[in-house]
């Protein structure tokens, strides 16, 4: 119920955003989010950190499936339900899924080392101190927590098979958690019991705190990085969508005749974003989807020279911003209320969207198609053609583009002086 009500509240701040169409091409739509969101190739870039996410994805993936049985024989007062329909394959799958879990924990302690021991840069960037950090190491623990469990579990129901204890039938192969049974194996039957049948119970009620958990964590990409892959702009990533009213003008202004005979479109009620109702839900829907894995940011080239922009924190910072508007809908029973801030200013200052080359770095080393530049840009297109705020030199440089034609401060009859 909370999951449905948490998704459900997701969906409509998402959907707060402008409208756009993200329905074309869907046999490309299909594959990219097949080879990018479950075939984890661009996780794979960084060959050590993509290896162990892969192993952790698909581990999680599997040994949940094993949930299925141990919800069944929950129901059924079964003991694994599963295992006389599968004869022989059965001790293979909990011997795989006992491999995979212990490859699970070797992987998440890996990532905890090199978060806070290795302290890789990536990790310890200014927008990456108090929640942002526990939430990355909250989400390690409770991995370890849960695989533990599930060891601890078939550690406890194999001494109770061994010894024959009424309810429990020879089933399953335990390559890994047998090295766990001496931890138990003096123990009285009743206490064992009562062993695997709490780790039976913590392991279901961990699963479904972990699930609720999503919410309010970066995890929430496990669910949204396949709409988001789905969804991502298919145009080439130097191609920057034009106003077509500003276009008519520009030419009109220009001298450059139009072949349009129809009247040209009216402009919009607001140039660019300044708020998060601005953007469109696509990139709403990144917001949500960010991992903080900070790829795009230690590839930033305007990072990497000490200027303040990081095109992960202006997706935090989205995201942070939509969260305010989201519990200001539920104080409002839906209807926004002004609350005297916005996305620019408040969240993302001028300095970091200025600080951008525009060279799409970002949006090539996200592992889930996340576009930061497509909300710097609305940004900027909103300072300039909205409050004229851009900077000094980008003011004569449009100045001279309207007068001249060009760049440089010299009219068209003077063209042989823009070599000097």
């Amino acid at each position: 119920m909370f999951f449905v009500r948490n998704m459900m509240r997701i969906r409509r701040n998402i959907l707060v955003g402008k409208k756009v169409n993200r329905s074309n091409y869907p046999s490309q739509r299909w594959k990219n989010m097949i080879r990018v969101a479950i075939g984890q190739s661009k996780m794979t870039v960084r060959p050590i950190a993509g290896f162990l996410h892969i192993l952790v994805y698909v581990g999680f993936l599997i040994i949940n499936i094993e949930l299925l049985e141990i919800v069944m024989d929950g129901l059924l007062g079964t003991h694994r339900v599963l295992a006389p329909y599968l004869g022989a394959a059965y001790g293979v799958l909990i011997g795989i899924f006992e491999v995979l879990a212990l490859l699970v924990l070797v992987s998440v302690m890996v990532f905890w080392i090199r978060r806070n021991v290795l302290k890789l840069q990536r990790f310890w960037k200014p927008e990456m101190k108090a929640w942002p950090k526990r939430d990355a190491d909250y989400i390690l623990y409770f991995e370890v927590i849960l695989m533990l469990l599930f060891l601890s579990m078939n550690a406890t129901d194999a001494i109770l098979q061994q010894e024959n204890h009424p309810g429990y039938s020879q089933a399953g192969v335990f390559p890994v958690s047998q090295f766990l049974s001496p931890l138990f194996n003096h123990l009285p039957h009743t206490t064992l019991v009562l062993l695997e049948r709490s780790f039976w119970w913590l392991h279901i009620a961990g699963i479904l705190v972990f699930l609720n958990y999503l919410y309010y964590s970066k995890h929430l990409h496990i669910l949204l990085a396949f709409p988001n892959t789905y969804f991502f702009n298919l145009k080439p990533k130097g191609s920057f969508p034009v106003d077509q009213a500003i276009a008519t003008e520009v030419k009109s202004m220009m001298g450059i005749a139009t072949l349009e005979a129809e009247a040209p479109p009216p402009p919009p009620e607001k140039f660019g974003a300044s708020d998060v109702f601005d953007l469109n839900w696509v990139q709403l829907m990144n917001a949500y989807s960010c991992t903080e894995c900070g790829r795009c940011t230690s590839e930033c080239p305007a990072n990497m020279t000490g200027k303040k922009l990081s095109p992960r924190k202006i997706m935090m910072d989205t995201r942070d911003r939509l969260e305010i508007v989201g519990k200001n809908l539920n104080t409002n029973k839906g209807t926004f209320k002004p609350d005297g801030k916005q996305l620019l200013n408040d969240h993302i200052s001028p300095e970091e969207i200025w600080a951008c080359t525009s060279c799409n770095a970002c949006v090539e080393a996200c592992p889930i198609d996340i576009d930061p530049l497509s909300i710097i840009m609305e940004l900027r297109k909103y300072l300039v053609m909205e409050q004229s705020a851009g900077p000094s030199d980008l003011n004569k440089m449009m100045t001279n583009m309207e007068n001249n034609g060009a760049p440089w401060p010299f009219n068209a009859q003077d063209r042989l002086l823009w070599q000097e």
